[in-house]
């Protein structure tokens, strides 16, 4: 085993973090320091044993900006990396056990309770040692990397060129970027990377909530087989008892983030999902009804999450549910370097818990260009792609006129784009951007703060209009 050398110092000083705001969900000081030591094991694990980062790495580009008491705490919390096993332990409190994340091949890492001993590990779900991602470099794009890049005419590569420059300078659409990628006609016109961070075309990186966008994949693969109707109830046992008035959600509702439970707060229990290791079949399913189902939007990984364990009720086997979203949409199209992960009971927390190459966004990005067929093959009902770009029945009130649909983002006109736009939208500047009139994906990767004002949030609607007009 090998201790990280800048977090050496005794763990007792952890117990003691400084007083924080008040913020639903994280009220006592004990509860700080064990979500911020299950943060610091989860993207050790990932950061580490998917992408290759070194710890250094990972603290410049994914702890800064997290939480002001969780930045504080993080180098109190020594870390202990096992390569062989391929687990992070991170102690927080001398009365706790450590917080642990293991990882496994194609299921990613997964972050242990609160309270969980090393041995638990084993009781992870893990798949059959036969089963890996297929190798597809070495085929043509956009299944593989072969052939990926069509030139422009030198007019346009030279506009182009410059706009996509700008996105990495920090200051003319704000953010840190580390990728962008612009498809065109189905092949890539330009595509860059801040290679000095180390990431280039196969890196990944947490996608956050671009994963909801994976969510609804795999909800509509499941309705392409038959094995779901988005618009019956959804068929979670937990909401089959008579007379709960859970019971008359439908997955369709969840999709759209109008479920009507009660979430705290925009994101509801997600920091206890993803950071204290609760299971999502208890802490999201366990919920009271708030609003009637279909009324109310709500940004609420919850609901992302309850509708792929629609997908796992209707499947009734987790052999087969823990493989298909990578045998039915990822592997599919290209996306062998997506991870989409679990929690240890086994439901994906695909509200947020992915990571993904920028070359890997752009072919999804593509699956729903083409209305979800793939070199021939239909993956998604017909119409796919409509549906997800088709207002919710309830809509958020953006700042900038932004509208939702069904775990897609929805631009046009007010953001200064054509109409019909629709992107995967991730927290810290992760997009996937869907032009159908255009015939153009735009991919943008980066390290983006989470300034609740947006002020230092990559300016995407701007960029992407200023892709488009190089293009013209």
């Amino acid at each position: 085993m090998a201790e990280n050398s800048k977090t050496n110092t005794a763990a007792a000083a952890s117990a003691n973090p400084p007083a924080l705001k008040k913020r639903p969900g994280m009220n006592t000081r004990r509860h700080v320091s064990a979500l911020a030591a299950g943060y610091k094991a989860l993207y050790y694990s990932t950061g580490v044993f998917t992408a290759g980062h070194s710890t250094d790495r990972i603290e410049a580009d994914v702890f800064a900006g997290t939480n002001p008491v969780w930045e504080k705490i993080f180098p109190e919390m020594p870390a202990v990396i096992d390569e062989k096993n391929k687990t992070v332990a991170v102690t927080y409190l001398p009365d706790m056990p450590p917080r642990i994340a293991a990882w496994r091949p194609v299921l990613g890492s997964t972050l242990l309770p609160i309270g969980a001993a090393m041995e638990a590990v084993k009781c992870l779900p893990r798949l059959p040692e036969n089963i890996t991602a297929p190798s597809t470099d070495d085929a043509a794009w956009p299944q593989g990397d072969r052939d990926a890049a069509a030139a422009l005419p030198p007019r346009q590569a030279e506009a182009l060129d410059r706009v996509v420059k700008k996105a990495f300078d920090g200051k003319t659409y704000s953010g840190i970027t580390w990728g962008v990628i612009v498809v065109k006609d189905g092949r890539i016109v330009s595509e860059r990377y801040d290679e000095s961070r180390g990431f280039d075309l196969h890196t990944p990186h947490r996608t956050n909530s671009v994963a909801k966008s994976f969510a609804v994949s795999v909800v509509g693969a499941a309705v392409k087989q038959g094995l779901i109707d988005i618009h019956q109830k959804a068929p979670l046992p937990e909401w089959c008892k008579a007379g709960d008035p859970r019971g008359q959600i439908t997955i369709n509702d969840l999709l759209h983030m109008c479920s009507g439970l009660y979430t705290e707060r925009s994101g509801d229990p997600q920091q206890n999902l993803y950071f204290g290791g609760a299971a999502a079949a208890e802490r999201s399913a366990l919920n009271i009804v708030d609003s009637m189902p279909g009324k109310r939007w709500v940004y609420a990984g919850s609901d992302t999450i309850q509708a792929v364990r629609a997908v796992r009720a209707a499947i009734g086997d987790d052999s087969r549910f823990h493989l298909f979203p990578h045998r039915e949409i990822l592997w599919k199209i290209g996306m062998t370097r997506t991870l989409v992960e679990t929690d240890w009971n086994g439901d994906f927390l695909m509200s947020g818990q992915a990571w993904s190459t920028a070359r890997d966004m752009a072919r999804f990005g593509l699956l729903y260009l083409n209305d979800g067929v793939w070199n021939g093959e239909r993956i998604l009902p017909e119409g796919w792609a409509k549906y997800v770009a088709t207002p919710a029945p309830d809509q958020p009130q953006m700042p900038d006129g932004r509208g939702y649909g069904a775990q897609f983002w929805l631009f046009g006109p007010r953001q200064g784009l054509p109409e019909g736009v629709f992107s995967a939208d991730g927290a810290r500047g992760q997009w996937s951007m869907i032009i159908p009139s255009k015939n153009v994906v735009i991919v943008r990767r980066g390290f983006d703060l989470m300034d609740e004002e947006g002020k230092d949030i990559f300016k995407i609607a701007r960029f992407a209009a200023d892709v488009l007009s190089a293009l013209e």
